[in-house]
Order: structure tokens, then C-alpha cells, then sequence
């Protein structure tokens, strides 16, 4: 078994055992947090953690009316800019740790007294040793070029900490349920996928749609497509798509839609009427069987109630599709001709 399938098999177990590692860490973050009267949050992350990030904006806005922002990384490592962090929690989220330009965001934090934190893979990373506070992922060695099990342990993370930030029952519910819904997604989909992935065999390009949640998990997903498959992806948010970036879509051109029932479910409705007026051949994961209809090339996943934790399947999905793309194509996605597992971006 290649690395990129194996470490995608090992989410349910990667996920199921983070609250345990985890806990105890982020209760001390959150009371120091509210206690220090911190009422803001600011990531700081690179590509597939940046994409992490941007899904616990949407919780943290949601559960806890907290607003977060990305960081500039560059600001700092390269303008020398000195950003005031008053009343703000500055995170930095990196799979190995080493990212220098996040190291130096929290570096600059610290200077003015912020409190910071760090999500990692590697408990002895620069990252980690920095911040005060350090939550691990606790997923393994990593060696395929493609994060995937790294990924989702991040969202976990950091929903983890807005559920008990928010002390919200409902959110802790929702990601109880998470690994074995990931669980059921490796069992059942693979086989799927099968029997239609063949049909892009040569795809070229194509674009990732999501909206409110799943935004994220668009981005994330085609950048799991393009640096797998040296294919041209891009992920879009459906409220953008409408005012210019659908004009690049033609009559058979892909178009990978995520749709899960909750707010935005209409937005995907609306869409994919657009879509198929074009004639392009959209590609639907969604947790409504009704939604995905007679289509072939639809795959259902399950359904929570609401589509706060479907990232987290939906991202699996993808993950399996950049696989199974891999598979038709010819292609080792654990080589790179361009790519490292670790970037350490300045």
C-alpha cells in the first residue's frame, strides 16, 4: 500500500484518540484566554493548514462570536512590520512545526505579551517549543507529499478547542461522531469511486466549489487534486463563482460541487441549476440522496443533521479522489519532481 492511502486509512484512529491527548492542554488555553480578556483570534499558517484555519474562523464565529483573522505572515519576516496582538490569541498551525514565518508571527506576538499557541505534528518542533500553549496532532509520521491525516487533526484541534472555548454540547456532539463517519467514508466510498473515476482519466483542470464550511474544504480539496495529479484545480466559493470565475466553465468541463444540508444547502441548489444549463459535468459529494439524484459520478456521504462537521468526510472524499485519480493516471503521489513534504517558507 502506497504511503497517501495508508495515511488516509489512518484518520478514524488519528481523530478518535485527539480529544485524550488534547484536553487537559486546551481547558488551560481557553481559562487563560477568557481570563486575560482575549476576544480575538489570529492564525497564522501556510496552504493546507491556512485551509484548517480558515474552517475554524467559520466555528468560532458561529459558536463563540469570536472574530478570527489570518495572519500576514510576510508582514513580519519581510517588511518588519511590529503588529499590535492586544486582547488577541495568535495560533500558529503547522503540520511540521518548522514553518519560519509562522514561528516568526508568534515570535512577534510574545514581544507584546500575547498569548499564543501552536497546533503540530512534532512536539519538538521550533512551533511547538515557542508557543505557550501546544496542541499535537498526535497522527504519526507523515511521509507522503499530500497532508491528509495532518489536515483534518488540525480541524479537529481547533474545533475541539471552539467547542470548549463556546462550551458548546451540540459542537463536542457533532465531533464525537466524526470518526466513525470517517470510518464508514473509508468502507464505502473507494469501491464507489470505482466505477466512474476512470471517465478523468485525463482530465487537465477543473474547480472545487463549497460554501460557509465547506468553503475550506474546496480549497483544500483541489489543492489535494492539483498537487497529486499535476492538474490545474482551483477552489472557489459558490458566492464568488457566480460573478465572473463560472465564465471558465464549459460544456464538460469538471466542476466538483459540495453540497451538505444546513444553510448554505440552497447555494448549491442554485448553482448546480447553473451548472447544468452550461453542460458541465459535475461531479456532486453531498449528504443528500435526494440531491445527488440518478447522477453517476455522486457520491453520498453521511449526514450529521447539519453541515458543521461535514468537512470532515467531505475532505476524506476528496483525499480518496486525488488517490484514485492517482490510480488511473499512473502516478506515484508519494514523488515529486517540484514538491517537499516540509516547506519552510521564510
Amino acid at each position: 500500500m502506497i504511503n497517501l492511502e495508508k495515511e488516509i486509512r489512518e484518520q478514524p484512529e488519528v481523530l478518535a484518540r485527539i480529544s485524550n491527548t488534547n484536553m487537559e492542554e486546551i481547558r488551560k488555553l481557553v481559562l487563560t484566554a477568557k481570563n486575560a480578556g482575549v476576544n480575538n483570534i489570529c492564525f497564522a499558517a501556510r496552504g493546507t493548514s491556512d485551509h484548517a484555519s480558515i474552517y475554524a474562523q467559520y466555528l468560532f464565529a458561529i459558536y463563540a462570536g469570536v472574530p478570527c483573522g489570518l495572519a500576514t505572515p510576510s508582514a513580519i519576516s519581510k517588511y518588519g512590520a511590529k503588529i499590535s496582538y492586544k486582547n488577541t490569541l495568535v495560533i500558529g498551525v503547522s503540520q511540521s512545526g518548522q514553518a519560519a514565518d509562522v514561528l516568526a508571527v508568534l515570535q512577534d506576538a510574545k514581544s507584546c505579551g500575547a498569548i499564543t499557541a501552536a497546533i503540530t505534528n512534532n512536539a519538538d518542533s521550533p512551533l511547538a517549543k515557542e508557543a505557550d500553549y501546544h496542541l499535537f496532532c498526535n497522527a504519526g509520521p507523515e511521509t507522503s507529499i499530500a497532508a491528509t491525516k495532518t489536515f483534518t487533526s488540525e480541524m479537529y484541534l481547533l474545533a475541539l478547542l471552539c467547542a470548549e472555548w463556546s462550551e458548546s454540547k451540540e459542537l463536542r456532539s457533532l465531533l464525537a461522531k466524526v470518526p466513525g463517519a470517517v470510518s464508514d467514508v473509508l468502507d464505502n466510498i473507494p469501491s464507489h469511486l470505482e466505477t466512474f473515476i476512470g471517465d478523468y482519466k485525463n482530465i487537465e483542470t477543473g474547480v472545487v466549489l463549497g460554501r460557509g464550511v465547506l468553503y475550506p474544504i474546496a480549497l483544500e480539496g483541489a489543492l489535494k487534486i492539483l498537487e497529486t495529479n499535476c492538474v490545474k484545480m482551483k477552489g472557489y466559493p459558490i458566492s464568488d463563482f457566480h460573478h465572473g470565475p463560472l465564465a471558465q466553465v464549459g460544456k464538460g468541463d469538471l466542476v466538483i460541487l459540495l453540497a451538505a444540508k444546513g444553510p448554505v444547502f440552497s447555494d448549491s441548489e442554485e448553482i448546480l441549476s447553473e451548472l447544468d444549463k452550461i453542460g458541465a459535468d459535475t461531479m456532486i459529494i453531498t449528504d443528500s440522496a435526494e440531491f445527488a439524484g440518478e447522477r453517476r459520478n455522486a457520491v453520498v456521504v453521511p449526514s450529521f443533521g447539519t453541515d458543521i462537521v461535514s468537512p470532515f468526510v467531505m475532505a476524506v472524499v476528496l483525499q480518496l479522489i486525488a488517490l484514485k485519480l492517482t490510480e488511473v493516471r499512473g502516478i506515484d503521489p508519494d514523488a515529486s519532481k517540484v514538491l517537499n513534504k516540509v516547506t519552510v517558507t521564510v
